[in-house]
């Protein structure tokens, strides 16, 4: 073995007929040493073409408006977990400015109350709420655990400027007092001892004292919940937001 590994040259490195074995070295060529060029290919990097990114939407925040009452928060929950990076604001509205702050693009979707005449808007219908009779905790009546119109015959029924329900009670009084503003201040009033209020049943919850009571009216008017938003303004975000409303998963396709 060692004979072969020799071959061609002898122990001291000559091949046979010949001067000394030539160490090898870089030469140049047209002026340049060929080492310059060597290290030059090592430190070029290799060019890969970029494969196409998938468009995400953008990073936010989701504004959601809600009216007072609308109970989002287990949507708002869905999003947090499937949305982590896309932060969602929750922005507080008043019935009478739910259509406007839509379109002036304050939110980009919201939970309104219905009814809701704009054909420029997407409206889904969410749910109805029951009406609920608010009366003070030692009104008698307390003692029925529903209501009915006739049950309020001779009742002082006192309609708040904003209120939702368009009530209209065959049989009960006007008050001799000035219109409440809020919702709020006519609950305030009734605690007092003064009247009745008639409210979907969130707000009545909204709205509890422990001076006060309600009661479900049968026969009432109900109050319908919607989510709503711009057509025009159908954004990714508003889509998977939507998708969350419908109960989709998250894998699952929009249909």
């Amino acid at each position: 073995m060692s004979g072969q590994r020799g071959k061609g040259r002898d122990a001291s490195g000559r091949r046979p007929g010949g001067g000394p074995a030539r160490s090898a070295k870089p030469s140049a060529r047209d002026g340049k040493p060929a080492g310059r060029a060597a290290t030059s290919a090592r430190s070029a990097k290799p060019t890969t073409a970029r494969e196409p990114v998938e468009a995400s939407p953008p990073p936010g925040p989701f504004r959601l408006g809600a009216v007072p009452g609308a109970t989002p928060g287990k949507w708002i929950d869905t999003w947090q977990e499937r949305m982590p990076r896309h932060p969602l604001e929750l922005v507080a509205l008043t019935v009478a400015a739910q259509v406007e702050a839509l379109r002036a693009g304050d939110v980009d979707a919201a939970i309104v109350r219905l009814p809701l005449a704009a054909a420029d808007l997407h409206v889904i219908p969410l749910y109805e709420e029951v009406p609920v009779v608010v009366c003070a905790r030692d009104s008698h009546l307390t003692v029925a655990d529903e209501l009915s119109p006739a049950d309020l015959a001779g009742e002082v029924l006192i309609v708040p400027a904003d209120d939702v329900l368009d009530v209209a009670v065959p049989g009960t009084v006007p008050p001799r007092f000035a219109q409440p503003d809020t919702t709020e201040d006519a609950i305030e009033t009734v605690a007092a001892g003064v009247g009745i209020v008639v409210v979907p049943m969130s707000l009545a919850r909204l709205h509890h004292r422990k001076d006060v009571e309600h009661r479900p009216l049968r026969d009432g008017p109900a109050s319908g919940v919607a989510l709503a938003w711009v057509a025009e303004r159908t954004t990714p975000l508003v889509e998977t937001f939507v998708g969350i409303v419908r109960g989709r998963s998250a894998r699952s396709s929009r249909t």
